[in-house]
């Protein structure tokens, strides 16, 4: 199994892991699958408002670091027992409004949560990737400009429930 592999709670680039597979080993495991797509985001600020709709936090989300770890452990915990989560931070923005230091704030986040599920022996394993800067590039070998890249879709979680509850925290 893939996340056999994987330290239980740690907070480390996705590189060889596809986010299929670490849904489906997520699934397999009876864990808590959260993806966040951040190929559109470009602030701290729309980093933290699509990570609450992905992850669809309470209206009363703080859009903060403080309000995303709160979200991410209190919050969580006290909805009940946790089998555990996989979370993917896919194309973190890599562009001065979103720079070195503010990844690294946004990451010790993830990386203090994993702390919290590790002292309670719940698994909680964050994969993130970094969006490619795409400022001035050219095509590789025609000189043109290169084609604008597509997002790719989010993958889609199986069984929702349609009261509009989040079924990945159990709340």
């Amino acid at each position: 199994m893939l996340l056999q592999t994987v330290r239980p709670n740690i907070v480390q680039a996705i590189r060889a892991y596809r986010v299929e597979d670490l849904m489906a080993a997520a699934e397999g495991a009876g864990q808590h699958f959260l993806y966040a797509n951040l190929s559109a985001a470009q602030s701290k600020q729309e980093v933290l408002e699509t990570i609450a709709q992905a992850f669809m936090f309470p209206a009363h989300f703080g859009k903060n670091l403080d309000a995303l770890y709160d979200c991410m452990t209190d919050l969580v915990h006290k909805a009940g027992t946790q089998p555990g989560f996989v979370v993917v931070l896919e194309q973190l923005p890599d562009n001065p409004r979103f720079d070195r230091e503010s990844r690294e704030q946004l990451l010790d986040v993830f990386r203090d949560a994993a702390d919290f599920w590790a002292e309670r022996r719940i698994a909680f394993r964050c994969f993130y990737s970094f969006a490619v800067s795409r400022g001035s590039e050219t095509g590789t070998w025609t000189g043109e400009p290169a084609a604008p890249a597509t997002p790719p879709e989010k993958p889609v979680a199986r069984n929702l429930p349609k009261n509009g509850t989040n079924p990945n925290f159990g709340m």
